[in-house]
């Protein structure tokens, strides 16, 4: 026999209780059609925006089409999971040029797991009454999160291109669940919050916010420090300071975020300093070490030798030093040659300062 209506709103409010329960934030559902924002993403791409991530123009059809990522989806349950650690003061590690900034959603273990984790449990209590099909997605595949997270009430997309909640700001990660049970779908906040404030497109370091709603992700230093396996481009490296994963500064601007809580999931809690450490120190790192230090991170995606590059970056954006000087010449010899061209960079930087 088919669920009825009232069985399926039942349904739909056991699994916001569940996800409460597993340590989400914010649970809603909304349809598995997206028009709108599969044009922007349409739109993003033709404008080479996404740099050197061609997964994303590759897998532009099953972004917009869920069902033939996961047959027979109907519904994408959206789940929100706060991040922000209590961790060292921002401000404190990014106005001092011989500290490294590790955007903050790294500093502990890797999300992507624990969420998914989290999720699949979600999927298999609803199976467990429900039947159905699910599939769980933590950045994991082509999904249209931020699209759907909108459609779902959890938020609505900034000019930053981040989903911002009116409650909890914007530090926080997605994840998402489809099925082909007709739930019923949850209203999306209403859009437009963002106002005349443009915050975060005039503190953006390197002007990878090139219009509201639009960033070019070739000049964001999220990008450069984790997407880009090649070599930075050199104007843009005096602009990135000591950011050298990731970085956090139009949150960090955004009047919403005085509304952000620190995280309770213990996982996401900065790990072997890496909310306070030199950059030196992080850079004399030998690789066996910062296979150990990255276990179970997401830093331990870019590897050891883009590691060394980013680093290099910031220390060559540091005040001079001898021990700066030092560090830089002592890596050379496990550089390879994409490293090497960003610690002579550095040197130089260094010496002519």
């Amino acid at each position: 026999m088919a669920p009825t209506s009232t069985d399926l709103q039942a349904l739909a409010q056991q699994i916001k209780d569940w996800g409460s329960e597993l340590g989400f934030a914010h649970i809603g559902i909304s349809p598995a059609s997206n028009d709108a924002h599969a044009q922007r993403l349409s739109e993003w791409l033709q404008k080479d925006y996404h740099g050197e991530m061609a997964y994303m123009a590759e897998r532009e059809q099953l972004r917009a089409s869920p069902a033939e990522l996961h047959s027979g989806t109907i519904r994408v349950i959206s789940a929100r999971m706060d991040y922000l650690p209590d961790a060292e003061d921002i401000e404190s590690i990014l106005g001092n040029p011989d500290k490294a900034y590790i955007s903050r959603y790294a500093l502990g273990r890797d999300y992507h797991k624990l969420i998914r984790k989290r999720l699949s449990q979600l999927a298999e209590k609803i199976s467990a009454v429900a039947g159905g099909s699910h599939r769980a997605f933590a950045d994991s595949a082509p999904v249209l999160e931020r699209g759907f997270a909108e459609q779902a009430g959890l938020g609505w997309i900034g000019k930053n291109s981040m989903l911002i909640n009116s409650k909890a700001g914007s530090w926080f990660f997605l994840g998402e669940i489809y099925t082909d049970i007709p739930l019923p779908t949850d209203p999306p906040q209403e859009t437009g919050h963002c106002g005349s404030c443009r915050a975060c497109l005039d503190d953006c370091p390197t002007g990878a916010i090139v219009a509201p709603y639009q960033v070019d992700a070739r000049r964001c230093i999220s990008y450069l420090t984790i997407e880009l396996k090649d070599s930075i481009p050199e104007d843009l490296r005096p602009l990135m300071g000591n950011r050298v994963f990731g970085c956090d500064d139009c949150q960090l601007v955004c009047p919403w975020n005085k509304f952000a809580q620190t995280t309770t999931e213990p996982d996401f809690s900065p790990r072997h300093q890496l909310d306070n450490s030199e950059l030196i120190n992080l850079f004399l790192w030998t690789e066996e070490e910062f296979l150990d230090n990255t276990a179970g991170s997401a830093i331990r995606r870019i590897g050891y030798q883009r590691w060394l590059r980013n680093l290099a970056i910031g220390i060559g954006n540091a005040p001079p030093s001898s021990a700066a000087i030092h560090a830089l010449k002592s890596q050379y010899p496990v550089a390879d040659e994409m490293a090497r061209e960003h610690i002579d960079w550095a040197l130089a930087r260094q010496q002519d300062q």
